[in-house]
């Protein structure tokens, strides 16, 4: 028999090409929840500030696939004992990791549903899956939520140096031309072992992990928490704080997606559970789904939400200031004050009200390393592992180990 029948190849730009086996992962891969995550944007509104940054949630589960494949390969040729159901459950584990993402991915994951985030709902998919394929997602269940004995399985899924975040890195960095955020991705699989249960890294594979350590931090300050990113995710927000405020006293809006429109018309919640009911008309939606309702709202009589959709379709952007809390504090009255006086020049509401809409402090928040819960561990002759702050010969890692957190307001640009 051809063995090339038995696989189906992906050309990806990252990983060159993808291998994936026949069988219940190829299904699951054909599956229209997974292909839903073909029209959802990886780095959200990132592509505003990035223009390449178009890839998809769908390329990420493809190639994080591929990397777990390879480390396990990996694991299996250093004699770790990984049985052909592990090795697929994991697989399935990885592929399916990201399936509860919704539209624009982070940015509108606490908007539509209270409580919520996507870890939950892609274990309710997974159930609903396990269902359609008579019980053979169990194991990748187990794993997904760290219930199977073998611990380093979900490790690979899930911890501080994880096949999600090594793709992701890799990828991001690619499509944003980030080159800072390219990492060493071969040596850090090449060099995983498995020592007592757990994922350790190699002596030889130190210098790659500390790469790795460094490119998380400045593609959160370079990408993820770019301050125009952080402005576009304010306005899309304040969009749908608008449109719920018009919807709850009384106004009639044109909302062309109506699985949308049951989000909006009424608060869900997953605070026990994600019923059957919210995760039919979430797995609905799309980047489209949004785009679609801004293009609508953006003829709308309403002046400032009207406002707002046309500044998120011409990406006429807010400006993100970082100051400090205090200065925020002291400085407030006197945004309030000038974003008053702008929207009185353009003919625009400037009512309490309407000046929220154009003004919004948050902070921006990231973390390169947790080394006090979830350690990456460097091992040390044949049955010792070290942490890594305390193997690696340069001290600046310890600094990364600290948040870092910065104030910022989001306002107009015609503010100082």
């Amino acid at each position: 028999m051809d063995k090339s029948s038995q696989y189906k190849i992906f050309s990806d730009p990252i990983h060159g090409f993808i291998t994936v086996p026949k069988g219940v992962i190829l299904k699951l891969i054909d599956h229209p929840y997974v292909q839903r995550l073909r029209r959802v944007r990886q780095l959200g509104l990132g592509y505003l500030v990035f223009p390449a940054a178009e890839h998809s949630r769908f390329s990420h589960a493809l190639g994080a696939l591929e990397l777990c494949q390879r480390v396990l390969k990996n694991l299996v040729e250093k004699d770790t004992t990984i049985s052909d159901a592990e090795i697929k459950g994991t697989l399935i584990a990885i592929l399916l990791h990201d399936v509860g993402h919704g539209p624009f991915s982070h940015t509108l994951e606490h908007t539509l549903i209270d409580d919520f985030n996507h870890e939950k709902m892609s274990l309710k998919i997974m159930h609903q899956l396990n269902k359609e394929f008579d019980g053979e997602l169990t194991t990748a269940i187990d794993i997904f939520t760290d219930q199977y004995p073998k611990k380093f399985l979900h490790q690979l899924i899930s911890s501080q140096l994880d096949i999600d975040r090594l793709d992701y890195l890799k990828r991001d960095s690619f499509f944003t031309g980030v080159s800072e955020g390219s990492v060493g991705i071969n040596r850090i699989l090449k060099t995983m072992r498995i020592l007592n249960g757990n994922v350790v890294i190699e002596k030889k594979g130190i210098y790659a992990v500390e790469n790795y350590i460094l490119s998380r931090r400045l593609m959160y300050m370079q990408v993820y928490l770019h301050k125009t990113v952080l402005s576009a995710d304010s306005l899309l927000k304040q969009i749908f704080r608008r449109v719920e405020y018009l919807l709850q006293n009384g106004e009639s809006l044109h909302t062309p997606s109506w699985h949308l429109e049951y989000f909006l018309t009424e608060k869900r919640s997953a605070k026990k559970s994600i019923s059957d009911v919210i995760m039919k008309h979430y797995m609905a939606l799309d980047d489209h789904d949004v785009l679609i309702s801004i293009k609508a709202w953006a003829e709308q009589s309403d002046p400032i939400l009207r406002d707002l959709s046309i500044r998120f379709l011409q990406r006429d952007l807010f400006r993100s200031t970082f100051l400090p809390q205090n200065k925020i504090d002291k400085q407030i009255g006197k945004f309030t004050s000038q974003t008053k006086q702008v929207l009185k020049q353009k003919g625009l509401p400037f009512d309490d009200e309407s000046v929220s809409y154009y003004i919004d402090i948050d902070k921006s928040y990231s973390e390169a390393y947790k080394y006090e819960n979830e350690s990456i561990w460097i091992l040390e002759g044949k049955s010792k592992a070290v942490e890594f702050s305390k193997a690696v010969d340069t001290r600046h890692i310890i600094a990364l180990t600290q948040p870092v957190v910065k104030p910022y307001i989001v306002h107009l640009k015609e503010l100082n």
